[in-house]
């Protein structure tokens, strides 16, 4: 099965071009100040319209108004809105309905009693995004480069939609993939060389981690159905 990849924070057309190129299914546009990969509205809109239709284009947002989101939708024109911050479900709904666009609601992970939290967006937030709970004295709620226990997802109801973030990069993904089962995964911080600087090198390796361990999980599956 093919993962679904989202590279998040884009800022750059080469950074976007080599995403879509490289098989993307998701393109992220961070719109927070505190964030070194916080983008304008009209910049992001810009870029966008470069591989519309070719990837999902999702506005990362931080607790943001309805001032902020008006801006962000008409500029962007997004297919989902990915809301990062401390949103209730009643917000969700609200933005969902004010919108008419499908919520990936993001929440941080570090020990078994946060996935309960996911209860009370089921049937509400179209997707979930697990990332690792920021480290002490960070103004970001992700990009952090941190990752959490992965085995803690065995506990996760398996009709749970997710992608997986959180310290993901080349090295790692392909452990992340077999631990997890993740049929989607995000990453930001894992394909750069400077905060919100990314690297093309570095994106080039993770697309090919990803596809190897696609092929190592085929060849596996090959061999348990033939009984070997």
């Amino acid at each position: 099965m093919k993962t679904e990849v989202k590279i998040c924070g884009l800022k750059t057309m080469e950074a976007l071009d080599r995403a879509v190129a490289l098989g993307a299914s998701h393109t992220g546009f961070i719109f927070f100040p505190k964030s070194p990969r916080n983008i304008e509205p009209d910049d992001a809109g810009r870029l966008a319209e470069r591989i519309r239709g070719r990837a999902k284009i999702v506005a990362v947002t931080v607790d943001a108004d309805n001032d902020d989101l008006d801006e962000i939708v008409s500029a962007l024109k997004p297919d989902i809105l990915q809301l990062h911050g401390a949103e209730s479900p009643e917000r969700v709904l609200t933005v969902k309905a004010v919108y008419g666009l499908p919520v990936m609601k993001a929440l941080s992970i570090r020990e078994p009693f946060d996935l309960k939290r996911i209860d009370a967006y089921l049937g509400i937030a179209d997707r979930f995004l697990l990332d690792a709970k920021p480290p002490a004295g960070s103004d970001l709620p992700g990009g952090n480069g941190v990752s959490f226990d992965w085995r803690l997802l065995d506990a996760l109801d398996g009709a749970v939609d997710y992608m997986l973030s959180g310290g993901l990069n080349a090295d790692n993904i392909g452990a992340a993939l077999a631990l997890t089962g993740a049929r989607a995964v995000d990453i930001s911080s894992g394909v750069e060389s400077a905060p919100g600087v990314k690297d093309l090198k570095l994106m080039d390796a993770f697309f090919d981690a990803v596809r190897r361990a696609e092929a190592q999980g085929h060849d596996q599956g090959a061999r348990s159905e033939s009984g070997a």
